[in-house]
């Protein structure tokens, strides 16, 4: 079965970390593909052994000005 799951991609001095909000797996590249393929790649390993399947909530992602 397939998922979608949300990710945020920042860079970091060299790096590329891309970050998923459902289950707080992260991981890196040195761009942004490698990035969300290492992504990919660590978020089939940690459900790979889990019987439990991720619950998928629905996630609003927006922008919030704040004076400062």
């Amino acid at each position: 079965m397939n998922y979608t799951f949300t990710t945020i991609v920042q860079q970091e001095d060299d790096w590329f970390v891309a970050k998923c909000l459902e289950n707080d797996v992260a991981s890196q590249g040195k761009t942004l593909d490698e990035a969300m393929d290492n992504l990919k790649e660590a978020i089939e390993l940690y459900y790979d052994d889990s019987e439990t399947l991720p619950v998928m909530k629905k996630t609003y992602i927006t922008t919030l000005q704040v004076a400062v």
